[in-house]
C-alpha cells in the first residue's frame, strides 16, 4: 500500500502549474506550498497524497525511464479533462484518452508526461 507518492520537478512553479490543471480535472487540490514543496489531496478534505519538489539532494529532477504513476479518475470526462488541462499546462502528450486495449471496454486511460518528463496516467474503470 503506498502512504504518499513525491514526483521530482526541475520548476516547482511550471509544475504547480501543471499539477494544479492535471490534479484539479479529477477532485483533487493544492493544499500548500512551501520552500518549493507543493502538496496535492482530495477536494474538501486534509488529507496529502502526492508531493511535487526540487530533489532532496540538490542534483536535477530527472524522470525514470519506465517508471509511471497512475491516478484513478472516477469517470471518463474526468480522464478527458485532466489528459487537456495537464496538455494545456506544459506536458506532453503520451497517449490520448481511450479505451486500451482498443478492442475492450475494461480500461479508459490516457497518458501524458508533467514539465520534468514524469510519465502520468489518468485512468477509469467503467
Amino acid at each position: 500500500m503506498i502512504g504518499y507518492v513525491t514526483i521530482g520537478a526541475k520548476d516547482s512553479e511550471a509544475s504547480g502549474k501543471f499539477y494544479d490543471a492535471f490534479f484539479g480535472a479529477f477532485g483533487h487540490e493544492r493544499k500548500f506550498a512551501d520552500g518549493g514543496w507543493i502538496g496535492y489531496g482530495p477536494k474538501g478534505s486534509e488529507a496529502h497524497g502526492v508531493y511535487v519538489c526540487p530533489p532532496q539532494d540538490g542534483k536535477p529532477a530527472t524522470f525514470g525511464n519506465g517508471m509511471m504513476l497512475a491516478f484513478t479518475a472516477k469517470t471518463e470526462g474526468e480522464v478527458k479533462a485532466a489528459h487537456e488541462a495537464g496538455l494545456a499546462h506544459g506536458g506532453s502528450d503520451e497517449g490520448a484518452p481511450g479505451y486500451r486495449p482498443a478492442d475492450k471496454r475494461t480500461f479508459y486511460g490516457a497518458y501524458l508526461r508533467d514539465p520534468t518528463g514524469n510519465k502520468l496516467c489518468v485512468y477509469v474503470k467503467p
